[in-house]
């Protein structure tokens, strides 16, 4: 079924327009509709198309794959259209970048189609499973063509909507228009237009009200609680609130899945701690901490001229270096990407070798959060000194650097009444003083009893104070920051990751490794410092819980998915070599689509002239020289034209008309010799020689 005129063209022009491949639009729409006014054809055959169908795949897998490994760079010049950034100016998902090439890349297919000298495709050629069937013998197939003009029509008008939503409706007027064109040509004859267009705007009213629909379930989807949902998902951390284990009864139970990788510049240089974000506020009804105030509010960064490097503390000083691969486990909803807070070392004032098409944003709390891929590998520079927090809101209202819950502040009382510190400790000393006093009277464990669960009398963190003095990493920090602040010491809770185990070169760090710390103010250097007092023997309770069958396996799956990952996400750096080799690949593809059947056809004609003469029957009569005779006096036999109507042409001449009882009756005998089975016999062969020799003799004469 051919499509009306021009409606490719409009078609590709409207895909141009919406995608940013306006020129290439254009261009492919008068490639197609120049058939129409040139008469040059192919002569393809079913082969032909088939591998035509094959180099469109495997170009297609090619683009596929370099979209799948890239960065964001992508392909310059044609290639990037304007809905590959994103609002923010980052590179939005691969994955659409190659949707909407679809026009391009299947163009050849639909352009071998359209100068064809017949303008259909085989069944065969576009589809593998009736290509085995047919090697297997079955040749129903065979001989099936279809126009694919029409399937290549819906392509255009799919890939056209593969773009940046602006929130205008161009896109759904101008597919609602082609598509209405597209029908009016095969529409029913037994309806009248009104009512054909009647039906046709009711179907498009559904389409406005379904998309509604679509839109009011999405934004209520959105409206879910983040932390609900993240409990089905792998494990992230949250900017604005981090709920603590606190209060639950059972054992406390953490993945051996590896969660980041770090490979230290310098060997054995690396840092104590990774940290993704900090929290300033403590609810001890739910015990949970939040960000708290306007320092959690993230803004975004500006990466240097190069794209690659960002400064997040200009003019600091560095002194070590640690490449960092970490998973990003959230989803953006503003730029439909994934999303995460980076773990970072402390005192972290560089980053570099960051794609170009990531997003970064920063808040005052210390978290830097990515968007824009699953998997990021990154050079982080760190050293002592200033970091990236703000200092602590010592002249705010709210103090939030310095506020305990009131329930809390009588077991922080009687705890700093244990502790015997003289009136006038300064700092140092009272954090010396909370350091020994976790290390002495507290240990670590995993398992929560119901004595440890919140009553009226007593919440978890009293209890863990007072009475049970055994707990978690969340017990130890959250008790450290609300007692250093009892003790008027600015502190807040950090969450992250304790890096310990070496692997090969580098180290690892599994999610069992997530640990949360007190960050402590030094007032005399003015920055925030890493307070830990949490019981070192933490690591090995966590290891020894760990089987070495178990783990092998779960190393074995993290590093596959890990590789995976990188391919997914573009930090193997592949894509140059997918390309590379799949050039000569194509390169031969189009040498056999359009040289091969050239050089058969040659062969074949070669095998013909070298070939010994056909023993078919009648090919030695002697009438072949009469005919020879007869074109030479300008009576030549047309192609296709059978020999009584050439005779009774050549017997129109004067000259050669007495002869026709005779050239009759030759006639007649050579076809008998020619098709009869029998065949003549020795006379009737020995005739038929002898009267051709004496028609030549007599044509010879006249």
């Amino acid at each position: 079924m051919k499509p009306p005129p021009f409606l490719l063209f409009a078609t590709l022009l409207f895909w141009g327009w919406q995608t940013g491949f306006l020129l290439a639009g254009i261009g492919l729409g008068v490639i197609l509709e120049s058939a129409r006014f040139l008469g040059f054809r192919w002569e393809l055959d079913d082969s032909d198309f088939s591998r035509i169908c094959f180099f469109c795949v495997v170009l297609n897998l090619a683009l596929a794959g370099y979209v799948l490994t890239s960065n964001g760079g992508g392909f310059t010049g044609l290639l990037h259209g304007d809905f590959t950034r994103g609002a923010d100016g980052a590179g939005g998902p691969n994955t659409t970048r190659f949707l909407a090439w679809l026009p391009m890349s299947l163009f050849p297919f639909i352009l071998a189609q359209t100068f064809n000298l017949r303008p259909s495709v085989p069944l065969t050629a576009i589809s593998l499973v009736l290509r085995w069937r047919q090697r297997k013998g079955d040749q129903s197939f065979t001989g099936q063509y279809r126009d694919i003009a029409y399937p290549y029509f819906i392509v255009c008008v799919f890939a056209a909507g593969i773009h940046t939503n602006e929130g205008t409706h161009t896109y759904f007027l101008g597919q609602c228009g082609l598509i209405a064109w597209a029908l009016w040509a095969v529409r029913s004859r037994r309806f009248r237009a009104p009512a054909w267009a009647a039906a046709l705007v009711a179907v498009i009213g559904l389409g406005v009200l379904g998309g509604l629909g679509v839109r009011s379930a999405q934004n209520s989807i959105q409206n879910f609680n983040a932390q609900w949902m993240a409990k089905f998902f792998s494990p992230r951390t949250d900017a604005l609130q981090s709920m603590t284990s606190m209060g639950q009864i059972g054992r406390l139970k953490l993945s051996a899945k590896i969660a980041v990788w770090l490979q230290p510049r310098t060997p054995g240089q690396l840092p104590e701690y990774l940290r993704q974000a900090s929290y300033r506020s403590y609810q001890a009804t739910k015990e949970t901490w939040h960000g708290g105030g306007t320092l959690n509010d993230f803004e975004l960064l500006h990466s240097e001229p190069d794209n690659t490097s960002w400064n997040l503390l200009p003019g600091k000083t560095n002194s070590s270096a640690v490449n960092i691969a970490c998973y990003l486990n959230g989803w953006s909803l503003e730029l439909e990407a994934p999303e995460g807070l980076l773990p970072l070392p402390s005192g972290c004032g560089r980053l570099e070798n960051i794609p170009a098409n990531i997003n970064l944003k920063r808040n005052n709390n210390g978290a830097v959060l990515a968007q824009g891929a699953g998997l990021l590998v990154f050079d982080a520079f760190y050293g002592p000194g200033a970091t990236i927090d703000a200092p602590p809101d010592l002249d705010a209202t709210n103090r939030l650097d310095l506020s305990v819950p009131t329930n809390e502040v009588p077991a922080l009382e009687k705890v700093i009444a244990e502790m015997n510190l003289s009136k006038g400790a300064n700092d140092a000393e009272k954090r010396r003083s909370v350091q020994a006093f976790f290390h002495d009277k507290f240990t670590y464990s995993t398992w929560q009893g119901p004595d440890k669960r919140a009553t009226a009398e007593a919440t978890p963190l009293t209890k863990f104070l007072l009475t049970s003095r055994s707990g978690h990493c969340e017990y130890f920090a959250t008790a450290t920051v609300l007692l250093l602040r009892q003790l008027g010491i600015p502190a807040r809770y950090a969450v992250g990751y304790y890096v310990h185990e070496p692997r090969g070169s580098g180290y690892v760090v599994r999610e069992r490794d997530a640990h949360a710390w007190c960050l402590v103010w030094h007032a005399t250097t003015k920055s925030w410092e890493d307070f830990d007092t949490t019981p070192p023997s933490w690591v090995a309770i966590e290891g020894d819980r760990s089987s070495a069958i178990v783990e092998w396996f779960s190393d074995l799956r993290s590093w596959l998915g890990f590789q995976f990952a990188k391919f997914r996400w573009g930090q193997a750096h592949f894509q140059q070599y997918i390309l590379w080799s799949l050039v000569p690949v194509l390169v031969v593809l189009l040498y056999h689509i359009l040289f091969r059947r050239r050089g058969r056809r040659s062969r074949a004609d070669a095998k013909k002239k070298t070939a010994a003469p056909a023993s078919w029957p009648g090919l030695d009569s002697e009438f072949y020289q009469l005919e020879k005779k007869l074109a030479a006096r300008g009576v030549p036999r047309q192609t296709g034209e059978p020999l009584a109507g050439w005779l009774e042409r050549a017997l129109a001449e004067p000259a050669v008309a007495g002869l026709r009882p005779l050239l009759q009756e030759l006639l007649r005998l050579h076809y008998r010799h020619r098709f009869d089975p029998p065949g003549l016999d020795v006379a009737e062969r020995k005739a038929l020689a002898e009267k051709v020799k004496s028609a030549l003799v007599e044509l010879a004469r006249k």
